[in-house]
């Protein structure tokens, strides 16, 4: 291939991969996957009307979306303040949720081995930690035992028309039936604490998931059906190597889905089958199923049951049929449309492979994935290449997808920390949430922030309960008690 004219070369590949497309797209809240295997995958999906009630109203939130493989490095050092660098804290930012792959390293003893739920806390530290301090909100050290209790209720206070959280830190028998004004110290403790509350956060070997809200809106919105759910899809199908960690929750009457995907490996022709054949394997088997108490209080069972789906993490997919050479020399042309030609991912939603309806942001940055090492700006392989360096050709592995109406890009690029392999890939969004007008005070059931966690024979293969509860009950119980210190002192 010449590199000297890479547009004309190009040019013949755009022509190539160009596909015809004059069918009607269909209605994404009534799509039939092409990804299931037979009618039945379709059939429990809870679907949300379309049509506004006039009792409701809408309104916006901003949600930052962010994916990072880190390559099995630890938490530790620099990353602190490269951290804060990538997340950027703003008050225009009302949700952080934040994907993570290879958080352990992907050996044997991790990947068979029994979970480590202090890599989890770590890291909820340290982005605790940069979503608040640099507001000045207090953050301290995480206790690691989970706490008796996941009950969190909600109560809207007139005076304030807001909602006010407290936590039912005691044992559960001990507040049924107890009169909410018995436990004003706790609603008040939520006043004055930190900026960013988390809200839910599931770890499976190394993918990991952990979403964060602004607390007023914790306080103004109701949010409940928090559930987490975990896919093993890696080596044999089952282990924890690849696969997604996902978050589905609601907030007032609209249900979001988060799924963290890390896939398969390779840029060898044929590759791509196995990524397509795991994002199957995950639509198939994510589920967050309804308990005795959600009864009367339905949520979507599956992740295209959802209003609004983001899908992000490493996803592998390469650049299709491509020169090493005629790659680089784009690159280096920062000829970011040209090399989109041969973007995997893309090729396959246009040629009826998979996510055929999602959206993707124009992707106007340098590919994410493969650098030489950390504290490098170079990619690895080229010519001449270095000792001991894998040869790869660079990709866009990193990617953020969403799904549903309702939801509106405003940036999407990538960050420059030199911490791992990959560089790290945020989006952030606006987007609709349906609100009702009715200032009825209402109290909201169990489970109503916490997550259900669930027994490790409904979620598949990962069975990280008592981890769940260990990472996200510490982080919530040590956040409630620095709002306390906090309010004391005003």
């Amino acid at each position: 291939m010449n590199d000297k004219n890479p547009k004309s070369s190009s040019g013949k590949f755009r022509k190539w991969l160009k596909r015809k497309h004059k069918k009607k797209q269909p209605d994404p809240y009534y799509l039939q996957d092409e990804l299931s295997d037979g009618d039945d995958f379709m059939e429990d999906i809870y679907v949300s009307s379309l049509e506004i009630d006039p009792c409701t109203s809408t309104n916006e939130l901003r949600i930052f979306v962010g994916t990072w493989n880190v390559a099995g490095r630890a938490p530790v050092g620099s990353l602190a303040v490269d951290l804060e660098e990538w997340l950027k804290p703003q008050d225009a930012v009302d949700i952080y949720v934040l994907g993570f792959q290879e958080i352990v390293p992907l050996k044997t003893r991790t990947v068979i081995g029994a979970e480590d739920p202090r890599k989890a806390t770590n890291w909820n530290l340290l982005i605790g930690k940069a979503l608040n301090e640099s507001s000045g909100c207090p953050w301290l050290t995480p206790m690691l035992n989970p706490i008796s209790s996941d009950s969190y209720h909600y109560v809207r206070n007139p005076g304030l028309e807001k909602r006010a959280s407290f936590s039912a830190i005691c044992d559960n028998t001990r507040m049924r039936g107890k009169p909410i004004t018995q436990h004003r110290h706790h609603q008040q403790a939520v006043i004055g604490g930190s900026k960013y509350k988390l809200m839910a956060s599931k770890k499976m070997v190394g993918v990991f998931i952990s979403v964060w809200m602004k607390e007023e809106l914790v306080t103004k919105y109701s949010v409940s059906n928090v559930k987490v759910s975990s896919v093993a899809c890696g080596i044999m199908g089952y282990l924890g190597n690849k696969g997604s960690v996902s978050v589905s929750m609601s907030i007032e009457r609209t249900s979001f889905c988060f799924i963290a995907a890390h896939l398969a490996s390779g840029e060898k022709q044929g590759d791509e089958g196995r990524r397509n054949h795991q994002v199957s394997e995950i639509f198939k088997r994510t589920s967050f199923p309804r308990s005795a108490k959600d009864e009367h209080n339905l949520h979507p069972l599956t992740i295209l049951g959802h209003d609004r789906i983001f899908w992000f993490g490493d996803l592998n997919y390469r650049l299709y049929n491509l020169e090493d050479n005629l790659a680089r020399h784009l690159i280096q042309k920062k000829d970011w449309k040209a090399l989109q030609e041969f973007d995997q991912l893309r090729r396959e939603q246009e040629d009826g492979g998979v996510f055929q309806g999602w959206r993707e942001g124009n992707i106007e940055f340098a590919p994410t994935y493969k650098y030489s090492s950390s504290n490098c700006n170079r990619y690895s392989g080229g010519v001449p290449s270095r000792s001991g360096e894998k040869q790869r050709t660079p990709a866009w592995c990193d990617r953020i997808l969403w799904y549903g109406k309702g939801v509106k890009l405003l940036s999407y690029l990538r960050s420059e920390i030199k911490f791992s392999d990959h560089r790290p890939v945020s989006a952030l969004f606006s987007t609709q949430i349906e609100v009702n007008k009715s200032s009825n005070p209402r109290i909201f059931s169990k489970d109503t922030i916490v997550p259900n966690i669930m027994p490790p024979e409904q979620i598949g293969t990962s069975g990280n309960y008592e981890e769940g509860k260990a990472t996200l009950l510490s982080l919530i119980v040590k956040d409630t008690e620095a709002s306390s210190i906090h309010t004391q002192k005003l």
